[in-house]
């Protein structure tokens, strides 16, 4: 039987999700032109008024932001409230230039919990769940946004954060935690622990996991699901939108629906800024309906994927979006050709490994090299030159195949890539582009 947070509105049929969205939005465009200068003067610039948006088909009209308006505008040039009115901050755990804080009301952490909420039963939980939220607490988006929702949904909730992987597991066991909430990099690597503790998925009373904030395969996915007994479902969010639960996967497992009562989606040319049709894979953007405190209109999100409204087995009406394929930005392009780390996840665990690798690309002599480290585990370890020369071989056809291009493949031990409780660096990319 499938759980819902708010089954009303989740189910709701497109006409309702449609005429709440026009609503909303023409309200939003209102405050935006109000109270953020920043945002206004685009729309000016642009030759468009609040007027020129009568509903979401109008959405077009409205100015693009990207992450470098965030930059331009940090700290506060993009918030929609007085600061007195605004509860809290959170942060993007970004790596490149400054980092982007997002603000929120109170109003705004209800509407975002809420969300997570609706994540959380999508995943089979209820008020009978004992939730363990392993995400990392403080600025990043994924500890509060899971916490929140599990507090809402009425689980038992085990702010475990990050980190101390033995304590996890302890967690796990002694207060028998049905739900696990982490990146899925560190759900491996807890998998990974576990094995080596001599526990199996009948030891651990965990149903399902709620994984995100970084990419991964259905290759991956399986693996994770295998070592732990569990399912695993994916959750999608950014912090300049709210955090995890902008999108989450149902039982169907095969997309992830977004919460259009909060959000708009589209997809658009990466290339050209041009809206795309329903199907065609481009830029997912976001325009954030009511969010009061820091309210992004069409926010380039770089991630590349594809909508559908197929009807949904799990009787959710909302707009489904497939897992990213990647992003424009994190996008190599290797020698001419687009290649995508999901790509290279997706022949690592279809030949048998784990997901622990690392992507390194140079440029030597004018032209690009690639090179991927990876982990061999414990079950296809071997110290034998001729058997590593072969695998390596098997691995450089494979992703031949997949990529187009060639690689060069180095198999390491067990265990001698730098483990990550966040956000795994996958790739380094050594080129002065």
């Amino acid at each position: 039987m499938e759980n819902y947070y708010q089954k009303e509105i989740e189910c709701a049929p497109r006409e309702v999700i449609k005429a709440l969205q026009d609503e909303r939005l023409v309200k939003q465009v209102r405050h935006v032109w109000d109270s953020v200068p920043y945002y206004r003067k685009k729309m000016e610039e642009k030759g468009v008024t609040p007027d020129d948006i009568r509903s979401s088909d109008d959405l077009y009209k409205l100015p693009f932001l990207s992450k470098a308006d965030l930059r331009n505008a940090y700290p506060y040039g993009l918030m929609g409230k007085p600061l007195k009115d605004c509860v809290r901050i959170q942060s993007t755990s970004g790596t490149t230039g400054k980092r982007v804080v997002a603000f929120y009301t109170q109003n705004d952490i209800d509407i975002w919990e809420e969300c997570c909420a609706r994540a959380i039963m999508a995943a089979g939980g209820t008020n009978e769940d004992v939730c363990q939220v392993s995400y990392g607490y403080g600025l990043f988006t994924g500890g509060p946004g899971l916490n929140g929702g599990s507090h809402k949904v009425g689980c038992l909730t085990i702010p475990t954060s990050s980190g101390n992987t033995e304590r996890q597991i302890m967690f796990i066991k002694d207060l028998q935690a049905t739900i696990l909430c982490c990146t899925p990099s560190y759900a491996a690597y807890i998998g990974e622990t576990m094995k080596e503790m001599g526990m199996s998925p009948e030891d651990i009373p965990l149903k399902a996991g709620i994984f995100g904030a970084e990419a991964w395969s259905e290759e991956m996915r399986h693996d994770i699901e295998k070592t732990m007994g569990i399912k695993a479902y994916d959750i999608y969010g950014l912090t300049e939108i709210s955090g995890p639960g902008v999108s989450f996967e149902c039982s169907a497992q095969n997309g992830m629906h977004i919460n259009e009562d909060h959000f708009i989606a589209e997809i658009i040319d990466p290339e050209t800024g041009v809206p795309l049709p329903e199907g065609e894979q481009g830029e997912l953007v976001f325009t954030c309906i009511d969010k009061e405190a820091f309210p992004l209109l069409r926010y380039r999100t770089r991630d590349i994927c594809t909508l559908t409204r197929e009807k949904c087995s799990c009787g959710r009406t909302h707009v489904k979006m497939t897992k990213p394929k990647g992003r424009t930005d994190d996008m190599l392009i290797i020698r001419g050709v687009n290649v995508f780390p999901s790509q290279i996840e997706t022949v690592l665990l279809n030949h048998g490994y784990a997901a622990n690798y690392q992507i390194i690309v140079d440029r030597v002599n004018n032209t690009d090299t690639l090179d991927v480290q990876v982990e061999m585990t414990p079950e296809i370890f071997t110290d034998k030159l001729s058997e590593i020369s072969m695998k390596q071989k098997e691995l450089v056809a494979g992703l031949q195949s997949m990529l187009g291009i060639k690689a060069k493949v180095t198999l390491v031990a067990p265990k001698s890539i730098t483990r990550s409780e966040g956000k795994a660096v996958r790739v380094i990319d050594k080129r002065k582009i």
